[in-house]
């Protein structure tokens, strides 16, 4: 038998960048555009983008894999793109990254309040990230000094395999004690993202207008017109369908409405 409070949201794990802080997940962009220009390489933004959410290894991997790509690699090295060159770029890339961060490390407005509404209620706030543990080391500092120090945190590389698999979800139910699955909700703005909460059956919410797939600061979302967002929101919701959302919220601030819905639809178990 469950408990008494096992009908009750027990915890929210966020992912980090375009979710809690760095507005349209500008950090890593700007480091994966820059690392293949290193190279001799040039890729688009919308390329750097594509992959966004999954471990850097594989997004790296993943952006090595494609044709374009592939092609210039092999103009200027004579072979293709291999595992080899993934590693050698995964370890240029890190600090790189973790330079960029420190310029894209503000919260996204409205998540401190968030985050003292959850905890006064007594939920849980967990994390998962496509980061890696050295990155995260330098973030975590950075958003403390902010006000945020999460529950729990699991990069990509504290596990065997990451997203889009659950088990970065699993270990933070480890991490946070929380059971059962759909008394988690998994907040993400990336498909691999989505999809760990999706696979180990917690609620998912896919965030749109803080996101990778809008690509937005924040003043540049504040600035369109209602009918621009409208379009903006259609548009990325295409884009997350891929990861099962239960729910889309434009940003973080406007969680709290969904946390009510899914509460009522666990209340409707009992």
């Amino acid at each position: 038998m469950f408990d008494e409070g096992s009908n009750s949201i027990r915890a929210v794990v966020f992912d980090w960048a375009g979710t809690i802080f760095d507005f349209g997940s500008h950090a890593p962009m700007g480091a994966f555009v820059k690392l293949f220009e290193q190279e001799g390489i040039r890729i688009s933004i919308e390329d750097a983008r594509g992959p966004m959410g999954m471990p850097k290894w594989d997004h790296i991997h993943t952006l090595g894999q494609l044709e374009h790509i592939q092609a210039q690699w092999l103009a200027k090295f004579g072979r293709l793109f291999s595992e080899r060159d993934t590693d050698r770029l995964y370890d240029i890339f890190t600090p790189m990254n973790a330079a960029s961060v420190v310029e894209h490390a503000a919260l996204i407005p409205g998540f401190l309040e968030l985050a003292s509404d959850l905890r006064a209620t007594g939920i849980k706030i967990g994390t998962t990230t496509g980061y890696n543990r050295q990155i995260m080391n330098v973030v975590l500092p950075l958003v403390k000094a902010q006000g945020f120090v999460p529950d729990n945190l699991v990069c990509a590389d504290d596990l065997p395999t990451s997203r889009p698999t659950p088990m970065g979800m699993y270990k933070c139910f480890l991490d946070l004690d929380v059971w059962p699955s759909r008394s988690v909700v998994k907040v993400d703005d990336t498909v691999p993202g989505l999809l760990e909460g999706y696979h180990s059956d917690c609620w998912t919410v896919g965030v749109i207008a803080s996101g990778n797939e809008a690509g937005l600061t924040h003043s540049q979302w504040k600035s369109l017109s209602e009918a621009e967002k409208v379009t903006l929101r259609e548009r990325v919701a295409k884009r997350l369908a891929a990861g099962h959302p239960d729910f889309l919220i434009d940003t973080v601030a406007d969680l709290p409405q969904t946390l009510q819905k899914i509460q009522q639809l666990l209340n409707q178990r009992k």
